[in-house]
């Protein structure tokens, strides 16, 4: 094998001993205001090579370039989990999942023989981007062993690979996204991932940082604690209090300072974030206890709530009467009121039925007509009317689906696992952006996953180094924990982040295609082309299916130009 540059899709995944049998692209059509990925793999039989990457292009001012880094998979799947289709390996190892901006590294790039090397290469297209076709050169310039420190290279020693994209850009808009998106936003874990104080100067930086980061890739709902989220923390155990709201007790009344709150929505507002989640009132998987909520009394802070107060205590539901009502006031000074929705408990389950209504009544009484929304996978929660827009897993979706609902949300997390599309390293990239489609063709307004930087093992015990471990130390899948990885400055990107994105653009050119022929058209060439009714747990396993249908989505919409 002599070394080769080939441009693959954003669909492979290119291990380090892959061999170099990768179906190759040259062309891609593309609208106005999408993001096209794809990669440039770098093969070599030498046994060592340096090159340095560079792009030339008309629209080089569109393009970003990422080294796609080998992510630590220590837990591909449950130990438990019976053979099946759709996981690249039930072996632990590396998978490539980190993206990590190619300037960081100076442009340059090292493969060696049998451990290959990647580039991602995005391309933003601007929404007023001129119709036409874009050639997108890149360039791999081979950097001689004595010439790695002043990077200088003698044009008589150069050997270049390069490959060339073209990209044609259609005179149409991608419809803006519809999909409401979010990733629970967890400000402890960058604070202990980047060693900052809560909501010290730096971590507000980071917090900005990061809340960028989830903008980009798709993200427009963010969780808003205005107490510690009382999710994934086990019994006993206090994750560090990141509440946005101060508070002091006098007597029988509670006084709340919102500042951190204000400044927290504001954030968002600079981000692009235009929906909330107000955090779960009670704990996760059985609505037994009161969340941690540090208030401050005769002088002193301390936990008056939490692990130590059932969530029956008399004094909690005082606490609420009059802790609601004022973050409601402060959210309606935002303006931001109508776009949040509300959390009473996560995943609720049959057998907490009676707990879940008592404490609905309660929260409905204190707030009124607000949205509530929360996880869960058993109809009868929505049909007594105990949850407004009812969030359910991609494994238990079936039976809501005849349903009318106000919302349709769809979730998935650790458990869903088989058959469904799900995002852990070692599935293949089409089963992440199946979902996309799967969303479409049920109608489906919302999704929901439990970790976008989700840095603790199991149930916050202790802090894990997500380069170490990708699965919470041996708790999930390798994957399920987060998206984003804290580097030195900021989050950085996964792969699976941007795949993901590319299923949300789906959902976009299904609804700019339906402006032409109709949603029941759509539906129905999506279907046509699976050969099948698509379902949740049954679609096409292979990604020729979703580029397949992309590309004559594209031409049909062509044809209407």
């Amino acid at each position: 094998m002599a070394t080769m540059l080939k441009q693959l899709s954003s669909l492979e995944k290119v291990r380090l001993n892959d061999q170099p049998d990768f179906p190759e692209i040259t062309r891609k059509t593309v609208f106005r205001g999408e993001r096209f990925s794809y990669q440039t793999a770098l093969f070599t039989d030498l046994q060592m090579l340096a090159v340095e990457f560079s792009v030339e292009s008309p629209c080089k001012d569109w393009i970003k370039l990422y080294a796609v880094k080998n992510a630590a998979m220590d837990m591909p799947m449950f130990p438990m989990q019976p053979e099946q289709e759709d996981y690249i390996t039930r072996e632990p190892g590396l998978m490539p999942d980190i993206l990590l901006p190619l300037e960081e590294q100076n442009y340059i790039v090292e493969a060696f023989k049998d451990l290959n090397s990647s580039v991602w290469v995005r391309v933003d297209v601007p929404e007023n981007a001129p119709a036409g076709e874009y050639p997108i050169t890149v360039r791999a310039t081979r950097i001689c062993e004595e010439q790695m420190g002043s990077r200088g290279i003698n044009p008589a020693q150069k050997t270049v690979w390069e490959v060339t994209m073209t990209l044609e850009v259609l005179p149409v808009t991608l419809p803006k996204q519809e999909l409401k998106y979010t990733q629970w936003f967890y400000a402890d874990c960058i604070a202990q991932a980047h060693d900052v104080p809560v909501y010290s100067e730096k971590h507000w930086e980071l917090i900005d940082k990061y809340m960028a980061a989830a903008v980009d890739v798709g993200i427009n709902m963010l969780l808003l604690p205005v107490i510690t989220p009382p999710v994934d923390t086990m019994y006993g155990v206090r994750r560090p209090c990141v509440q946005l709201v101060d508070i002091e007790k006098e007597g029988d009344t509670y006084r709340f300072d919102f500042e951190k709150l204000h400044r927290w929505i504001s954030l968002c507002k600079k981000n692009g974030i235009k929906y909330y989640e107000v955090c779960h009132m009670f704990s996760q998987w059985g609505l037994k206890w009161t969340p941690n909520i540090r208030i401050r009394e005769n002088g002193v802070d301390r936990f008056q709530f939490g692990w130590h107060v059932p969530a029956s205590d008399p004094g909690y539901e005082v606490f609420l009467r009059q802790f609601l009502p004022a973050v409601v006031k402060e959210l309606k000074a935002e303006g931001v009121l109508e776009h949040c929705y509300f959390h009473i408990s996560d995943e609720p389950k049959g057998s907490h039925l009676e707990d879940y209504t008592r404490y609905t009544n309660l929260l409905k009484s204190i707030l009124g007509d607000v949205k509530r929304l929360d996880a869960l996978s058993h109809r009868e929660f929505y049909e007594l009317g105990l949850v407004d827009i009812p969030c359910v897993s991609s494994t238990k979706i079936k039976p809501f689906l005849d349903l009318e609902l106000p919302e349709r949300w769809v979730y998935y997390c650790c458990s869903q696992y088989i058959k469904v599309s799900n995002r852990f390293l070692a599935m293949p990239s089409y089963r992440n952006r199946i979902m996309g489609l799967q969303m479409y063709r049920w109608d489906m307004e919302g999704f929901l996953q439990w970790g976008f930087n989700y840095y603790f093992s199991r149930c916050s015990g202790y802090p894990v180094n997500p380069y170490q471990s990708t699965s919470a130390d041996l708790t999930f899948p390798s994957g399920d924990a987060f998206s984003v990885y804290p580097g030195k400055n900021g989050p950085v990107l996964s792969l699976r982040s941007l795949v993901f994105y590319e299923g949300v653009q789906d959902m976009q050119v299904c609804k700019l295609l339906e402006s032409f022929i109709g949603k029941d058209a759509v539906k129905e060439l999506i279907n046509r082309e699976a050969g099948m009714d698509l379902q949740f747990d049954e679609y096409p396993r292979n990604a020729d299916y979703i580029l397949n249908l992309r590309q004559k989505m594209t031409e049909m919409i062509r044809s209407y130009l």
